[in-house]
C-alpha cells in the first residue's frame, strides 16, 4: 500500500483544464472524426454533405455539388433552405456563427426542423470548422448572399451581406488543417464510392463530384433509389428473377425502404443503413429483416406444398443464400452502438422492420408466383447443401483444437496465446514453408504452408469448400469457425499474414485467399486481422553487406547511394524459396524491419462487385475490367 502521508502530489483547481468552444475538437480530433488519417480527412466532406442531405430529407434540397480544388480545398454547395442568419436567442450571435462554432448546436435536436438526420448529430459542421485551416460559409437567403469567414474554428469576420440573389442554399468552402491531418490529399475513388452510395439512399437527389486536380467529374442521380442500388451491386451477377423486390413504407415515424434480388451466387450480401449511415455491424433493423424474411418464405413454402408437413423449416441461412439486399431506415433519434458505433440499437425498430417487411414480402410472393417458385427452389437447394456442409463441418470440428485433438500436421504453432502478439503466416508451398519455420520467432509466430492454389470459393457452395483440405487446415488452425458459425472470441492469432511469392502465381494465390476471407471470414478483415507480407524484389550486394529493395524506385535509390560506377551484383527474387531462413526473417518476418499491408474494406458494396467481377462465373465483366485497367498495371511480372 502506498504511504499516503509521504505522497507529495498536489492536485488543486488550477490543475483542471477547461477547454472552451472548439478547443476540445483540436485537442482530441479522433474523438469526433475517428482518426487524423485518410478516413478522418474524408469524414470532413461527408459531414458537410450530410448537412445538405438533411435538407433533402426535409424536402428543401435536390442538388449538391462537391468540388475538390487543386490545393485540396473543398467546396460543398447545395440549393437547400440556407442556414438561418438571424441572431440566435441563446448565444446572441448569428445562427451561422452559432452552428459553426458551438458543439451540439443544430436543427437536428429539434424535431420540428428535421424529422430525421444523419451526420454526427449536431457536431458535424462545427467539427469541420475546428479542423480546417480556413472555412468560409456563404448563405443564400432572403434574396441576399451572406458570408462569414473562420480560421481553425475562430471567426475572422462578422456575418456580412456581399450581394443579392434569387433562390436559397448553403455553400461551405474549407481547407483541412495540415497541423491536424497526416495528409490532406483527398482520394477521388473513396469520395466517388460514398457519394454514389448517398445518392442511391436518397432517390431524386442530384450529386456532382468535380475534381479540378485531374479534371474528373462524375454525376449521380438515381430516381430508383435502393432499386437502382441493387441493380448496381448485381451488375456482374446473374439474377434468378428479373423483378427486384422493392417497397417503401412508414410506420410509427420510421421510414423503411428495402430492395432485394436473388442471384445464382452462394453468398448473401445484405447492406443496411440508418439515416444514411452505413451500419456495418447491423443492429435491430437487420434482425427484424432476417426474422421477417425467414418466416414469410417458410410460410409461403408450406402453404403451397414446397415443404411437407413432417419436413423441417428452412433456416435463415437457407433463405438468404444468393440474396442481395439493401435495407434503409430513417428514424428520429437513432442510437448507435457496437465496436465502431455502426450498429443500430433502437429496440423498437426491430418490430417495425419485421412488420413492414412481412406485409410487403407476403404480398409480393402472392402476386408473383413465378418469382416465389424460383426463390423457394433456390432456398431448398441451399438447405440440402447446408446439410452436407453440416456433416463436413462436424468432420472439421472433430479435428479441431477446440475438441482437444491435434491441429493440422503441417502447422508449426507458436508458444504464446496472447492475440496482441501472435501471428500466423499463410505460406505458399513447402519450400518457403521450410525457410519460414526455420527463420521465425517460434514464441509468437506460427507457420501454415499451403500446397498449391486453394479453390475459388466464389464459384462453390460451402459443402464443397469444407471438403477441401487446404481450407480445412486454415479453419482448424484459426479456431474461429466459418460463415454463420464464425466466432471472433475463438480466434487463435492476432494477425493472419498472407506471405506469397512476388510473382503472378503469388498474386493469384493471394487473391484466392482474400476472396475466401471476404466471403466466409469477413470479420477478420473488418476488424483488421488480415495482412499481406511484402517480400523484397531485389538484393544488392556490396562487399559483405546486403541491401534489399521492395520496389524499382527503392532499388534506384540504393544504387545511387552505394554508387553506380561499380558493377554490384543485383539479384531479382522470384520466390520466397530463394531466400535462406535468415534472409526471410530479416526482410519479411521481423516486426522491426518488415513491411506488411493491412487488408481493409473502405466500401463493402464496391468490394463485393470487384470480387464478383474477378472471381465469378461471368467472363465478359472480367474481360471488360482487364481492358479498362490494363494501362494502369505496374511491375507486371512476365
Amino acid at each position: 500500500m502506498k504511504n499516503m502521508e509521504n505522497n507529495e502530489r498536489k492536485y488543486t483547481a488550477k490543475d483542471i483544464q477547461v477547454l472552451t468552444g472548439l478547443e476540445p475538437v483540436r485537442k482530441r480530433p479522433g474523438m469526433y472524426i475517428g482518426s487524423t488519417g485518410l478516413r478522418g480527412l474524408h469524414q470532413l466532406i461527408y459531414e458537410v454533405v450530410d448537412n445538405s442531405i438533411d435538407e433533402a430529407l426535409a424536402g428543401a434540397c435536390d442538388t449538391i455539388l462537391v468540388t475538390i480544388n487543386e490545393d485540396n480545398s473543398v467546396i460543398v454547395e447545395d440549393n437547400g433552405g440556407g442556414i438561418p442568419v438571424e441572431t440566435h436567442p441563446q448565444t446572441g450571435k448569428s445562427t451561422v456563427e452559432t452552428v459553426l462554432t458551438i458543439l451540439h448546436a443544430g436543427g437536428k435536436f429539434n424535431n420540428s426542423a428535421y424529422k430525421v438526420s444523419g451526420g454526427l448529430h449536431g457536431v458535424g459542421v462545427s467539427v469541420v470548422n475546428a479542423l480546417s485551416e480556413y472555412l468560409e460559409a456563404r448563405i443564400k437567403r432572403n434574396n441576399k448572399i451572406y458570408r462569414q469567414k473562420f480560421s481553425r474554428g475562430i471567426p475572422t469576420t462578422e456575418l456580412e451581406v456581399i450581394g443579392e440573389c434569387e433562390g436559397t442554399g448553403t455553400t461551405i468552402i474549407f481547407k483541412p488543417d495540415k497541423e491536424i491531418f497526416e495528409d490532406i490529399n483527398f482520394d477521388f475513388n473513396t469520395l466517388e464510392f460514398r457519394l454514389r452510395e448517398v445518392s442511391f439512399l436518397n432517390k431524386g437527389v442530384k450529386i456532382t463530384l468535380n475534381d479540378k486536380r485531374n479534371q474528373k467529374e462524375v454525376k449521380f442521380h438515381y430516381e430508383g433509389g435502393l432499386k437502382s442500388f441493387v441493380e448496381y451491386i448485381n451488375e456482374k451477377k446473374t439474377p434468378i428473377h428479373d423483378n427486384i423486390i422493392y417497397f417503401e413504407d412508414k410506420k410509427e415515424n420510421t421510414i423503411v425502404e428495402l430492395a432485394m434480388q436473388y442471384t445464382e451466387g452462394y453468398s448473401e450480401n445484405i447492406f443496411t443503413f440508418a439515416n444514411n449511415i452505413n451500419t456495418q455491424e447491423g443492429g435491430s433493423h437487420l434482425v427484424g429483416f432476417k426474422t421477417a424474411i425467414t418466416r414469410v418464405v417458410n410460410d409461403y413454402a408450406r402453404k403451397y406444398g414446397y415443404i411437407k408437413e413432417k419436413e423441417d423449416n428452412l433456416t435463415g441461412e437457407d433463405v438468404r443464400e444468393g440474396l442481395t439486399a439493401v435495407l434503409s431506415v430513417k428514424l428520429m433519434n437513432p442510437q448507435f452502438e457496437g465496436q465502431t458505433k455502426t450498429k443500430l440499437g433502437n429496440s423498437e425498430t426491430r418490430s417495425i422492420v419485421d412488420s413492414v417487411v412481412s406485409e410487403h414480402l407476403e404480398r409480393f410472393l402472392e402476386e408473383n408466383p413465378k418469382e416465389g417458385k424460383v426463390i423457394i427452389e433456390k432456398s431448398l437447394r441451399a438447405s440440402r447443401a447446408r446439410e452436407a456442409a453440416r456433416k463436413a463441418r462436424e468432420l472439421t470440428r472433430k479435428k479441431s483444437i477446440l475438441d482437444n485433438t491435434t491441429l493440422p500436421g503441417k502447422l508449426a504453432d507458436c508458444q504464446e496465446s496472447d492475440l496482441n502478439v501472435t501471428e500466423i503466416f499463410i505460406v505458399e508451398g513447402d519450400s518457403a514453408g521450410g525457410s519460414a519455420k526455420q527463420g521465425r520467432d517460434r514464441k509468437y509466430q506460427a507457420i501454415l504452408p499451403l500446397r498449391g492454389k486453394i479453390m475459388n470459393v466464389e464459384k462453390s457452395r460451402l459443402d464443397k469448400i469444407l471438403g477441401y483440405e487446404e481450407i480445412k487446415a486454415m479453419i482448424t488452425a484459426f479456431g474461429c469457425g466459418i460463415g454463420n458459425e464464425f466466432n471472433m472470441e475463438k480466434l487463435r492469432y492476432g494477425k493472419v499474414i498472407i506471405m506469397t511469392d512476388a510473382d503472378v502465381d503469388g498474386a493469384h494465390i493471394r487473391t484466392l485467399l482474400l476472396t475466401f476471407f471476404f466471403r466466409y471470414m469477413r470479420p477478420l478483415i473488418d476488424f483488421g486481422h488480415v495482412y499481406i507480407a511484402q517480400p523484397p524484389l531485389y538484393k544488392v550486394s556490396k562487399g559483405k553487406t546486403d541491401h534489399y529493395a521492395y520496389s524499382d524506385i527503392e532499388l534506384s535509390n540504393i544504387m545511387n547511394e552505394i554508387g553506380r560506377d561499380k558493377n554490384y551484383p543485383i539479384q531479382r527474387y522470384k520466390g520466397l524459396g530463394e531466400m535462406n531462413p535468415e534472409q526471410l526473417w530479416d526482410t519479411t518476418m521481423n516486426p522491426d524491419t518488415r513491411i506488411i499491408l493491412k487488408a481493409s474494406i473502405e466500401d463493402a458494396e464496391e468490394a463485393d462487385k470487384i470480387f464478383t467481377t474477378l472471381m465469378g462465373d461471368k467472363v465478359k465483366p472480367r474481360y471488360d475490367f482487364i481492358q479498362r485497367n490494363a494501362k494502369n498495371v505496374k511491375n507486371l511480372d512476365i
